[in-house]
């Protein structure tokens, strides 16, 4: 089978196709990937800058989308069946292997291209904003890095939750892509914190959902308001923010980590639980991933290197079949 692969540690352009043997399926359920999600973990893993550091060679791709070739008795599954999966690494290629506790199955109408936006970022950010965020319908959420793939699937299930929702982003083309995902505010990055207050009456925030960290964690913590929850994500801005915790104290503000990975592998039925209150969302409409570019699997390496250079607007794709 074709697969992209991650030889060197030396950044996406060094990202190659290769030919390779096909997955062992035992215990597992065996995909024939249609489309693959494209993450920021990805750029991390070709650097080995991320907190899992699989040996080399490795296939990367932590979502996909496609049908099932084959499934182990009493998984629920059958040949044939379209499915998204997150199999943590592999998804970069023809045929991917996954534990059927992550394989889920694509309601009527969804596209592989929405069904492999689906796994990682919407998981991730229903746990965040519903397991680690608590939020309430009618609070007011901040989202950052809201045109990207992570923070539309912030911006859709915010909405859905009844929140209004404010984008920040860094480009007037980001702010197009962010309210047609249903932002009900946008916002740009430079000086975000002093429309927040103007957008909110002063009020502040309930929820920040923040991806980026860097110089903008600060006046993140300074848009919340009383009793507000900072979300943090990651660190595409490159830089780990550190904590003041004196901040905290003003506004009786909380900093909330989200780690969904570590927190279903300790509770591995958790993302069955999560996609069965996603379905009707997707069954209704509610959720559409909006998709930025498609790439055939030779271009992998340019893939990741969109996210790397901030480019992407929207979820990016690998297209391996169809």
């Amino acid at each position: 089978m074709r697969a992209a692969q991650i030889s060197s540690h030396d950044g996406p352009a060094a990202i190659q196709v290769v030919d390779l043997p096909e997955p062992d399926g035992e215990g597992k359920v065996l995909v024939d990937v249609h489309t693959a999600g494209v993450t920021f973990p990805e750029v991390l893993l070709s650097r080995g800058e991320y907190q899992l550091k699989p040996p080399l060679p490795f296939v990367p791709g932590s979502e996909i989308a496609g049908t099932v070739r084959s499934a182990p008795e009493g998984s629920g599954l059958r040949a044939g069946q379209r499915v998204a999966a997150f199999p943590a690494f592999g998804g970069f290629a023809e045929v991917a292997a996954a534990d059927p506790a992550l394989v889920f199955p694509l309601p009527e109408g969804a596209s592989f291209e929405q069904g492999a936006a689906l796994p990682m970022n919407y998981l991730t950010m229903h746990f965040a904003l519903h397991r680690r965020g608590r939020l309430a319908a009618g609070e007011t959420v901040l989202v950052h890095g809201a045109a990207g793939g992570l923070g539309t699937a912030a911006v859709q299930l915010a909405k859905a939750a009844g929140a209004r929702v404010l984008a920040v982003v860094s480009t007037e083309d980001k702010g197009r892509v962010a309210r047609g995902a249903g932002a009900d505010d946008v916002v740009l990055a430079d000086g975000f914190r002093d429309r927040v207050r103007d957008l909110t009456g002063g009020a502040g925030a309930d929820v920040v959902v923040d991806p980026v960290g860097g110089d903008r964690f600060t006046d993140s913590l300074r848009s919340l308001g009383r009793e507000g929850r900072l979300l943090v994500l990651g660190f595409t801005g490159g830089e780990i923010p550190t904590v003041k915790v004196n901040r905290l104290l003003l506004n009786n503000v909380s900093v909330v980590g989200v780690g969904w990975g570590a927190f279903w592998s300790g509770d591995p039925g958790y993302p069955q639980q999560q996609w069965r209150e996603l379905l009707p969302l997707l069954e209704r409409g509610a959720l559409e991933p909006p998709v930025g570019s498609i790439h055939p699997l030779e271009d992998a390496a340019r893939a990741v290197l969109e996210l790397d250079e901030r480019r992407a607007t929207g979820k990016v794709l690998l297209r391996l079949r169809g």
